[in-house]
């Protein structure tokens, strides 16, 4: 059974994850493979802003969405405009969305948003995301993975959010543990009032202690 690393909070309720997800996930790059050069930070990878559970044998990045077509965050550390690409893979391994990203050069938060052109996301199937940068292009990418289920919020649920504010739905998306609608709901109402600590504390509240400083940087629409 996968344990979560993420602390009892108020700020994300963290579901368990599916317990028949066999294939692991990387939240934070495993090496540089060219990138040493264009890193702004020794310290840090790049970094997908996705809780990460703890199993016997390996680490699961998994959250939840609502939204046909979410968006999912990623901390670049690179000050390069190499070629990136995200891929989305359907619960048997096909290719169901992939498309080249533009990095601004800028180190940062950066959010890349499946577009409405893409198919839908599927209630009650599972997806797996790789998101890769090549900074050399005679070396494997860069890449962190992981996986997101769209799930069908329930009736009182979908009530609630519908009447809710942009402050009442990020409290509502924490305490039902969905995580991506959570973190673009947050940084909206960071962009609106910088001031807020809610972008930072539900960042700690999965362990991203060190990405919740940085700044979320325009790229990749």
């Amino acid at each position: 059974m996968a344990k979560s690393q993420i602390p009892g909070t108020e700020i994300f309720n963290a579901p368990p994850p599916p317990p028949d997800i066999n294939a692991p996930g990387n939240r934070t790059s495993g090496g540089k493979r060219g990138c040493e050069s264009i890193v702004k930070s020794q310290e840090k990878l790049l970094t997908a802003l996705v809780p990460i559970y703890q199993s016997p044998n390996a680490e699961l990045i998994f959250g939840l969405t609502t939204i046909s077509h979410p968006t999912f965050w990623f901390y670049v550390p690179y000050q390069t405009t190499a070629t990136a690409e995200f891929v989305l893979q359907n619960q048997v391994g096909q290719t169901v969305y992939q498309s080249p990203v533009s990095l601004s050069g800028t180190p940062g938060i950066v959010s890349l948003s499946l577009p409405s052109t893409a198919a839908a996301l599927k209630i009650g199937d599972r997806y797996h995301w790789y998101f890769n940068i090549y900074c050399n292009p005679q070396q494997p990418p860069v890449f962190v993975d992981g996986w997101i289920a769209r799930i069908e919020p329930n009736t009182a649920l979908k009530s609630q959010l519908e009447k809710a504010t942009l402050k009442q739905r990020v409290t509502l998306y924490g305490n039902h543990g969905i995580w991506y609608d959570l973190v673009t709901a947050s940084a909206e109402l960071h962009r609106l009032d910088p001031k807020r600590n809610d972008w930072a504390n539900i960042l700690q509240s999965v362990g991203l202690n060190d990405i919740a400083s940085e700044p979320i940087v325009d790229c990749c629409r």
